[in-house]
């Protein structure tokens, strides 16, 4: 299959287009680097003619209140022109729970897109992951200082992007799911004790304190972002930390 990739250069996408090259697909990644402006919509029906599987790896560049008019008008020029394109399958990329936690912007502009794609006229499937691995030390950097390191006991279930990465693949080349697949990591931690185990494994002798109103995380009730019936990766965080 000929399988466009927008935004085909990042963390994820550049693992996906590598999976799908590996297993004899046409995976092309597009980009701004690349010609591809899905906000102006330049070079959007280009990267898409001929294709037979378009997946959306974009994301907003801000986690703030402008990230919904970010998806809202991206996800508009996309999903018209797979339209127009005759694509037959449109995959995006989302986040387990993500409908459940409205407080956030963020979550707000993701279940926007996710509407969006489902409420469109191409036939479409949504995986949904859980928090990244690789997203770890951001989430440290958010609530700390150069003594101590602020996080709540948010439950989460970490998955490698790599594992991402390979789900988004398989769902591509399979036949539309016109619907949700979750996928998460193997284990569930609270934030704040991953903290405490990731800063021991690296020699980083700051300390972490328990605090619900500490970063992003914060509005997060109870285990939303984590699904104990998800397609469950196989990485584990501590052999993805060593």
């Amino acid at each position: 299959m000929k399988i466009a990739v927008i935004g085909g250069t990042g963390l994820i996408g550049s693992q996906v287009v590598r999976n799908l090259t590996a297993a004899g697909h046409e995976a092309v990644p597009h980009s701004k680097s690349t010609g591809v402006d899905v906000l102006s919509g330049q070079g959007v029906d280009e990267a898409l003619a001929g294709a037979d599987v378009v997946v959306n790896l974009t994301n907003s560049p801000t986690f703030d209140e402008a990230s919904p008019a970010f998806f809202q008008t991206s996800m508009d020029n996309l999903v018209a022109a797979a339209h127009r394109g005759g694509v037959g399958h449109f995959v995006v990329l989302s986040i387990v729970g993500v409908d459940q936690v409205p407080e956030m912007a963020y979550y707000r502009a993701k279940t926007l897109q996710e509407h969006i794609l489902a409420t469109g006229p191409v036939p479409y499937s949504i995986v949904r992951a859980t928090q990244f691995m690789e997203f770890m030390d951001d989430v440290i950097s958010w609530g700390s200082d150069a003594d101590t390191v602020r996080l709540p006991a948010t439950p989460i279930q970490p998955i490698a992007a790599a594992d991402v990465a390979a789900a988004v693949a398989e769902v591509a080349t399979g036949a539309p799911l016109n619907g949700i697949r979750d996928i998460a990591g193997p284990d569930v931690f609270t934030l704040d004790e991953l903290g405490r185990f990731t800063l021991s494994r690296k020699g980083d002798n700051r300390t972490v304190v328990t605090d619900p109103t500490a970063g992003l995380f914060a509005v997060v009730k109870g285990d939303v972002l984590t699904d104990k019936d998800a397609h469950l990766a196989p990485t584990r965080y501590t052999d993805w930390l060593a």
